[in-house]
């Protein structure tokens, strides 16, 4: 799943509109005023306003730096719409330039809609800079068919205000399982509606929190062959059990359960919320949309010390393009997003005239002198408390990264079940819940 948004403010955006013609997402003819010319989507829209100025500053950039190409972007919303989004692969009507999840890379590939860039990307001066994990990503049987624009991984945000009113060290926040546990037992007995830490548990959220939680005990929902279901283990049952103890023994996760991200960004937003798992790019959105303080908010790496799901997204390029579409494509995507401390998400002065946070310790997405750059403009232009997320970014040296199983959407539409009966039913039986999450799992693979 995304984590939260689209680069700082806003959701992640943008289809096809479906009032184009077919023919206008997949270009077709490449050439416009003998010009090569390539359709892209992911376009912020009109109403976001800063965003969307950005983005045809960028792309006017580009078109002057590159006058034999035409840029036609697409706007909608969201980037990606699960509705219309394997329609539209299998109608061949996506854009010639196209944003994907992660997790659709090799779903792409498989139905043979992606262009294989294995020729061209050492054309692509920056790909060589981009962190291996995230290119391995877009990588089917050694033929690399995409290139990644951002990636997150999932954290630990706290509340240094309700820690210190707590009699806990803010400085200090929990590193286990059996830390959070405590110290969310000590924050929800402040009571005034207090509570200690909070999980999603409906609309496929409690699943992908539940892999997040498996990944961090150093499990995983599925084997490595994609073939067996792997939650009926001590891991999985230690995931469950502690949001059972935590809820109905400690009282600490509150009464109100079935929560989904934006029930607990409000809870953590309004003060009233010690600690929740997320993504650096909450933390905007708790500021700007939920009332909360900059200050207030710290991030810190997944409890558990053994690993962290890491999401995000990049561009494939439409099967139909033509060599030249192609080439042009890398470019577009080169200056919009590949240039360290500058283009679409990189120009953190002009994000920071904007008054858009600057300083957040994700998206990480280079390596080496490139990565040194990029860190360096950004802190020279930081407008966030960047203190407060050191931890985040030391302990996540330690963990291991793993990206969502296969069929995660529907994989998680199963664990949702699991996760909110331990969080509604008090005599939940744990071990009957994944044994029956871990057959149908199962049966989601075979068919897959």
């Amino acid at each position: 799943m995304r984590s939260t948004g689209y680069r700082r403010t806003v959701a992640a955006l943008s289809v096809c509109s479906l009032a184009l013609a077919a023919s206008a997402c997949g270009s077709g003819d490449d050439t416009a005023s003998g010009k090569t010319r390539i359709t892209v989507n992911c376009m912020p829209p009109k109403s976001a306003k800063v965003d969307r100025r950005f983005f045809e500053q960028d792309i006017a950039s580009f078109e002057k730096q590159n006058p034999d190409i035409d840029v036609v972007a697409h706007d909608a919303f969201p980037c990606q719409d699960p509705k219309t989004f394997d329609a539209k692969l299998a109608g061949g009507q996506m854009e010639d330039v196209f944003y994907t999840y992660f997790t659709d890379a090799k779903h792409v590939v498989d139905v043979n809609q992606a262009a294989d860039l294995t020729p061209y990307v050492k054309e692509l001066k920056s790909y060589g800079t981009l962190q291996q994990q995230l290119r391995d990503i877009y990588t089917v049987d050694g033929k690399i068919y995409g290139i990644p624009r951002t990636g997150y991984s999932m954290g630990l945000i706290y509340n240094k205000k309700l820690f210190a009113k707590a009699g806990l060290d803010p400085e200090q926040p929990p590193a286990t399982w059996e830390e959070l546990r405590a110290d969310a037992k000590r924050i929800a007995a402040l009571g005034d509606g207090t509570v200690g830490y909070a999980d999603y548990s409906a609309q496929n959220q409690g699943g992908w929190h539940f892999t997040a939680e498996l990944y961090s005990q150093g499990g995983d929902v599925v084997s490595a062959d994609g073939k067996k279901a792997t939650i009926d283990t001590p891991e999985g049952r230690a995931v469950l059990r502690n949001l059972h103890d935590m809820r109905w023994t400690d009282d600490s996760m509150g009464s109100k359960q079935l929560l989904v991200i934006n029930d607990v960004q409000q809870m953590m937003g309004s003060g009233k919320l010690g600690m929740y798992l997320s993504a650096p790019d909450n933390i905007p959105i708790l500021v700007k949309e939920k009332g909360g303080d900059y200050k207030d908010l710290a991030l810190a790496p997944m409890p558990g010390g053994k690993g962290t799901l890491i999401g995000g997204d990049g561009y494939m390029v439409n099967k139909k393009a033509s060599p030249d579409q192609v080439r042009a494509g890398l470019k577009w995507l080169d200056h919009m997003f590949l240039r360290p401390g500058a283009g679409f998400l990189g120009d953190y002065a002009r994000a920071k005239k904007a008054d858009a946070p600057v300083g957040l310790p994700e998206p990480r997405l280079f390596t080496g002198a490139a990565d040194t750059k990029d860190q360096q403009v950004k802190k020279a232009n930081a407008n966030v408390p960047v203190e407060n997320y050191q931890a985040f970014l030391d302990g996540n040296q330690s963990l291991t990264m793993k990206i969502e199983p296969p069929n995660a959407q529907q994989i998680y539409s199963v664990l949702d079940g699991a996760v909110s009966a331990v969080l509604t039913k008090k005599d939940a039986d744990i071990d009957q819940l994944l044994k029956d999450a871990s057959g149908k799992i199962d049966g989601i693979l075979a068919r897959s």
